[in-house]
């Protein structure tokens, strides 16, 4: 993993380099059994260099915490190692130039289950398992058994945390989402 991050410092594959502070490769237990992915880093992710320290991280905490989880349990990855300008959405060939170094976190850390924090990363490991994806509204809170890099796991989307901030419904959904989580880690025996 060491050396992955250093490649992920020292990252040039696309243009986002030129405008990062700092790259975010991601952050937990290496042993995790849980991995959470998120899209981009966001403003203080990219002054930190850690994924999920703003106010999207702080929720998220609580939402961990909420189902007997801390951060240094899980991994945290995001979709994108570096914030694409003013938050914007992920352009296809960043998103083709980054994912690499997420795939090579999905095998290193060979997680039981992962979660996808909003449509970005939900969409692309849909697109990995040869899953049709639509919209979040249509997957959230399901369970999907898939094998992705010779990793198989549970893969259970839900929206991202950031959605909530905006749209309180989001929050209900997002712990509903959660508690399909917990759900599955107690009957795997991981929590």
């Amino acid at each position: 993993m060491r050396e992955l991050i250093e490649e992920i410092r020292n990252c040039k594959r696309c243009a986002l380099h030129k405008t990062r502070r700092n790259p975010v490769p991601g952050e937990g237990s290496l042993s995790a059994q849980l991995m959470l992915v998120g899209e981009a880093p966001g403003y203080w992710e990219d002054v930190r260099g850690r994924p999920f320290v703003g106010a999207a991280g702080k929720l998220l905490n609580e939402l961990l915490s909420a189902i007997g989880l801390s951060r240094g349990e899980v991994y945290i990855a995001n979709i994108l190692k570096c914030r694409p300008p003013g938050n914007r959405d992920p352009l296809p060939e960043e998103v083709d130039a980054c994912t690499p170094f997420l795939d090579r976190q999905v095998e290193l850390i060979s997680p039981r289950v992962v979660v996808t924090l909003g449509r970005h990363s939900t969409s692309y490991f849909f697109s990995k398992a040869g899953l049709e994806f639509r919209r979040m509204a249509d997957v959230h809170g399901k369970v999907y058994k898939i094998e992705v890099l010779g990793v198989s796991f549970s893969l259970i989307p839900t929206f991202h945390p950031a959605s909530a901030l905006y749209n309180p419904k989001y929050r209900g959904m997002i712990e509903e989402d959660l508690h399909v989580v917990e759900d599955l880690l107690r009957r795997e025996g991981i929590l």
